[in-house]
Parts: structure tokens; C-alpha cells; sequence
């Protein structure tokens, strides 16, 4: 690969019917267990559909997310991920890098100003072992194989929770509850692979404000 690594990955051949509001935070939800995201960038025109940016605040970041997301199913299509050619805005101006270069580029074309402003908002929890400390544990119920979800956030959906936990061994399906969107279910093939996913995802923020808890359903 001859474009060096850099904070910026780009996204290609994602399915364009998506509404670009879920094509964010469904991006923000997947990505976001690798490292705190500053920005994702994705346009509607004609040129850009089905394309993304996703911008991370740490270099390890973006090169494990792209390594461990390469031909993921998102939205029923195989991801293609490659480092941006050039590193984002967000990060340039991080570093105070940000200058003449990029106005002589505004001169020569009016870009649209499409950067979201994800900067601004308190970034995710970045998922590791050491972050599940439980410093307020969630009641539990015995084994199962089914886990309940609540303190979901309003924008939930099957897509979204689905991308969470197919990475873990053993996942069937996820179940919504029709009216409530705060709860859901999780099926895996087996108690013990169900509490392996319900330890690494335990308090995942889906949003910034929502960490999410997880235990075991009633029998």
C-alpha cells in the first residue's frame, strides 16, 4: 500500500441507500470501539455516495480499526477501507498544520462544508478491559444465552447493535422490543459465548451519553 498510514480512513463500497443521519452514527457505533473518533464525514452527492471518512484522534486507532474491518458485512455490503490519501482537517489543525496549503486549495474550488461537528461533543469511551472496572455494578440474573440491553439511546437499531455483536463467536440475532427503544435482546449460541460478549461490550457508549448496560435475560 503507497498511501502512508495516517488518522484518516476512507470508506468505500457501503450501500448508498442508507439515510445519512444512520450511515453516522451506525459508522460512530462500529468504529468507535477501536478509539475516540474527532469526525466522520459523509456526503449524499452523486460523486461521494457510498463513501465515508471516518476521522480517529490516534493513529493505532485508524490502523486497527482498518485492519479488523476490512470486508466487514455493513448494510449487507463487504466494506472496502484504505487510509485517505492526506490527513484530515481536524487532525492538521490538532497539530497546527492547518494553513496556506488549504487555502489555496478553497480558492481554486469551494468544497461545501460537510464536517460534522462530532469534534465538538464529548468523544466515545474507548472500549478496552481496563475501562469495565465495576465501579457501579449491574445486577444480574443466572447465565443464559439470551442477554438483555437497556440504557440504549433513542437511535438505536437492529443494524447497529447487529455490527456490535457479530464479532463475538456464537451471535444469532438481536430482537427489539416493539415501543421501547432503550431495551433489546441478544442471542447467542451459548451461555458461555453470551457472557464473553456481555464482559468486553459492558458499558459500550453508543452515543457519548448512553453507556449501555448488559446482563443476562430471565430464564
Amino acid at each position: 500500500m503507497d498511501i502512508r498510514p495516517n488518522h484518516t480512513i476512507y470508506i468505500n463500497n457501503m450501500n448508498d441507500k442508507v439515510n445519512k443521519d444512520e450511515l453516522k452514527r451506525s459508522l460512530y457505533a462500529l468504529f468507535s470501539q477501536f478509539g475516540q473518533i474527532v469526525d466522520i464525514v459523509a456526503m449524499k452527492t452523486s460523486k461521494m455516495r457510498g463513501q465515508a471518512f471516518v476521522v480517529f484522534k490516534e493513529l493505532a486507532a485508524s490502523t486497527n480499526a482498518l485492519r479488523q474491518l476490512q470486508g466487514f458485512p455493513f448494510y449487507n455490503k463487504p466494506m472496502r477501507i484504505q487510509y485517505a490519501k492526506t490527513d484530515s482537517e481536524v487532525i492538521a489543525k490538532m497539530r497546527g498544520t492547518y494553513g496556506d496549503k488549504d487555502k489555496k486549495k478553497d480558492k481554486k474550488k469551494k468544497v461545501p462544508e460537510v464536517l460534522t461537528s462530532l469534534a465538538k461533543k464529548p468523544g466515545p469511551v474507548a472500549l478496552t478491559p481496563q475501562t469495565n472496572s465495576p465501579a457501579a455494578p449491574v445486577p444480574d440474573n443466572p447465565p443464559n444465552y439470551i442477554l438483555f440491553l437497556s440504557n440504549l439511546p433513542e437511535e438505536t437499531n437492529e443494524m447497529m447493535l447487529s455490527m456490535l455483536f457479530n464479532q463475538f463467536p456464537g451471535f444469532k440475532e438481536v430482537r427489539l422490543v416493539p415501543g421501547k427503544h432503550d431495551i433489546a435482546f441478544v442471542e447467542f449460541e451459548g451461555e458461555a459465548l453470551a457472557g464473553v460478549a456481555k464482559d468486553a461490550l459492558q458499558g459500550f457508549r453508543i452515543t457519548a451519553t448512553c453507556a449501555m448496560k448488559i446482563t443476562y435475560a430471565k430464564k
